[in-house]
């Protein structure tokens, strides 16, 4: 998209919750390739916008700056402040020359507070397996438990349907025998709910509804996409042993 293209759409969506916004922002991406540079696109370029090629960390950064901007460039100021573990910096023409200091962990976006408040202990019963790198414990729902949690009824409680909104962003943790850089979470995508089509209304009042997984889905050799599947499909076949959620407010 253009920056025209981008304002008049940050205007069109400036009044919905901003879950809705971040939800709406992460479809704009799919389709986009994937991103196969090792380091990122956008951290070898030494740029903030390069929305040519995506990858998880990417997707979830833009999805969030241009849902919390009226501007494009406004993005740009939320992202010096949201990608880094101190404060982005920009020479004169432009380019970002502190990428060094940028979040590289999706656990330390999760930890830092700037990715939202974490409500992983709301949404079901959690688990506590080794952290890493400064963390003793890392609390998490196991795959097993959200697997249960998404099949229930939306009528049932518990229920996950329930509980989850458009724009949470989901952090996949990694098995423990799995890390190789030092990595808790392997993967991050971003929640989107829409009525469905296959499922009966819960009652005459209250449709049933989906939920989707908006993500980046590839790898570094292989390329990929950004695609849209069910929540439910994706934790059933993902090679992740949990989750750990946040949400912007």
């Amino acid at each position: 998209m253009s920056d025209s293209e981008i304002a008049v759409f940050q205007k069109e969506i400036a009044n919905k919750p901003v879950g809705d916004r971040i939800a709406r922002w992460a479809e704009k991406f799919i389709g986009t390739p994937y991103d196969t540079d090792p380091l990122g696109e956008y951290v070898t370029k030494k740029v903030i916008v390069a929305d040519e090629n995506v990858d998880c960390m990417y997707l979830s950064f833009r999805a969030v700056e241009l849902a919390l901007s009226l501007t494009p460039d406004k993005a740009i100021d939320i992202a010096l402040d949201k990608r880094f573990i101190t404060k982005g910096k920009l020479d004169s023409k432009g380019n970002v020359i502190n990428y060094e200091d940028r979040f590289q962990y999706g656990e330390d976006m999760l930890d830092s507070g700037r990715w939202g408040k974490e409500i992983t202990g709301e949404l079901g019963k959690v688990t506590e397996i080794k952290g890493l790198r400064r963390r003793e414990k890392v609390k998490m729902i196991s795959k097993k438990e959200m697997q249960t949690l998404l099949n229930k009824r939306e009528d049932s409680s518990p229920t996950m349907g329930r509980r989850l909104k458009n724009g949470d962003f989901i952090f996949f943790i990694k098995a423990v025998e799995k890390r190789k850089v030092g990595e808790i979470v392997g993967h991050i995508g971003i929640v989107k709910i829409e009525a469905s089509s296959q499922k009966p209304a819960v009652s005459k009042n209250e449709e049933q509804k989906e939920i989707y997984l908006i993500h980046a889905g590839g790898f570094k050799k292989k390329g990929g996409e950004v695609t849209k599947v069910r929540l439910y499909d994706y934790i059933n076949s993902m090679p992740f042993i949990g989750v750990r959620v946040s949400r912007f407010n």
